[in-house]
């Protein structure tokens, strides 16, 4: 089950109309053992937990000790207890304060790794502005538009970055790796004990005037493109609450059907496109079958975030499963997850077109016609 809190978890979310049943700024979905589940417009965490937290909200504030994992997502995060785990943390604006006992994987427009943070582990931060003071016990991989590394790192560093500086008390243990538009900016001061390596960048990343950039620039968009998805679900899930009932149904109860009938539209359709399209005639319905598979596309990716985005619903909060503002939202951050989740190399591209797959497929099986009343 933590898998599942896990994905749904790791979100951006864009909610500030959720309203709060309780009458703190904060609501607490649901607490299953020593795990706490939490979200709101605007979120505080000021009680220990003894196990994992799941927290998500407009505004995000972790004040407390967190023994287990801590994952967290909102418009504006801040973090300053401990994580007595991992840390998993996206957002708008996060800044991390605290300590982090083992990983943290952290992602936003700006990140900031304040002076008093300390993080044992390894670290992965990507986003447009990232600021690190704090120190790594490992290694460190970042990329971003604008990097400043002015703490201490007792690993190696991995950097993409259309401009990268090391501030005065930037200590690396380990060497220095970086990819980047713009020459290194380093401070007198500043220590490389293992010395600097500029790598190439690939020739198709050269050319143009944002040279350098293609990376970071590549991320933004990914982000920007997920948040327009999940704006879309968020509305279509509004706008057709039963359609998309039914399309999430499908893709948890038949899987299998809708694997196979996302991949034969996948495989059959631009085959028809292109058969229509050898006649004059049949070009003005290749080009509305065109636009149909790519609507396709893009619904049945959507779709496979509703589905999840439901599942998990109907998992932690049953008793807000039918309320439509709440089905909106999961949607959102079903389409965030499986964003996040195609992130992650090799595998990430995999689960993306299972999902696509799933999501297409579930969407064609709503044109079968329902079974007459009292037929086998």
């Amino acid at each position: 089950m933590r898998t599942l809190a896990c994905i749904a978890a790791c979100i951006l979310i864009a909610a500030p109309g959720v309203r709060a049943d309780q009458r703190e700024s904060h609501l607490v979905i649901r607490e299953r053992g020593n795990d706490t589940f939490a979200a709101g417009a605007s979120v505080r965490v000021s009680q220990p937990v003894k196990g994992d937290l799941v927290a998500t909200g407009g505004e995000l504030r972790i004040a407390a000790p967190v023994t287990g994992d801590l994952l967290a997502a909102g418009g504006t995060l801040r973090i300053e207890g401990a994580a007595g785990q991992d840390l998993y943390a996206a957002g708008g604006q996060v800044a991390l304060d605290g300590s982090v006992a083992r990983n943290a994987r952290v992602a936003g427009g700006s990140v900031s790794v304040g002076p008093q943070a300390r993080i044992a582990g390894n670290a992965s931060l990507a986003g447009g502005r990232i600021e690190l003071l704090g120190g790594i016990g490992g290694y460190l991989q970042v990329a971003g538009g604008r990097v400043l590394i002015d703490g201490r790192v007792d690993g190696d560093v991995d950097a993409a970055a259309g401009e990268l500086e090391l501030g005065p008390r930037a200590r690396i243990a380990g060497k220095l790796r970086y990819r980047g538009g713009e020459a290194l900016k380093q401070d007198a001061a500043a220590q490389v004990l293992g010395g600097i390596e500029r790598l190439e960048i690939p020739l198709h990343r050269k050319e143009g005037r944002f040279a350098g950039q293609g990376r970071a620039a590549g991320r933004a968009a990914h982000g920007v493109w997920t948040l327009g998805l999940m704006a879309l679900a968020a509305v279509l899930v509004a706008a057709l609450p039963g359609v998309f009932a039914r399309v999430a149904d499908a893709v948890r109860t038949r899987v299998g059907w809708s694997l196979l009938a996302g991949f034969i539209a996948l495989a059959t359709i631009p085959v028809g496109v292109l058969v229509l399209c050898v006649t004059v005639i049949g070009i003005p319905l290749a080009l509305l079958a065109l636009l149909g598979y790519l609507a396709l596309l893009l619904v049945g990716y959507v779709a496979a975030g509703v589905a999840l985005g439901d599942a998990v619903l109907k998992r932690w909060l049953a008793a807000r499963a039918g309320l439509k503002g709440w089905r909106a939202l999961f949607a959102a951050l079903g389409v965030l997850a499986i964003g996040l989740l195609a992130l992650i190399p090799w595998l990430g591209g995999f689960v993306a077109f299972l999902a696509l797959l799933a999501g297409m497929g579930a969407l064609l099986l709503q044109l079968k016609p329902s079974a007459a009343p009292g037929a086998a």
